[in-house]
């Protein structure tokens, strides 16, 4: 069975946003998987995720629960796990 084959009818997925907001410029946007950053520390202080406001280009950096933790992974961003 060819690749070709194996892959018939099935649709490109839409690609994941997610909604942000800047701390700075008080702007709302969404932003697709690759304008964040999630990192994974051993602590709740040192896990995160990270972007830069398409607005006001301020780096932004809040803190990621269990739950921010698993819509950012799940919808593809960048992880960087601390040791």
């Amino acid at each position: 069975m060819s690749v070709r084959t194996a892959f018939a009818g099935m649709r490109r997925v839409a690609d994941v946003v997610f909604r942000a907001g800047c701390p700075d410029c008080r702007a709302r946007f969404e932003l697709g998987a690759g304008a964040l950053r999630l990192v994974i520390g051993a602590s709740s202080k040192t896990t995160f995720y990270s972007f830069t406001c398409p607005e006001c280009a301020s780096s932004v950096r809040k803190p990621a629960g269990e739950r921010i933790i698993e819509l950012l992974t799940g919808g593809g961003v960048r992880t960087l796990r601390l040791h």
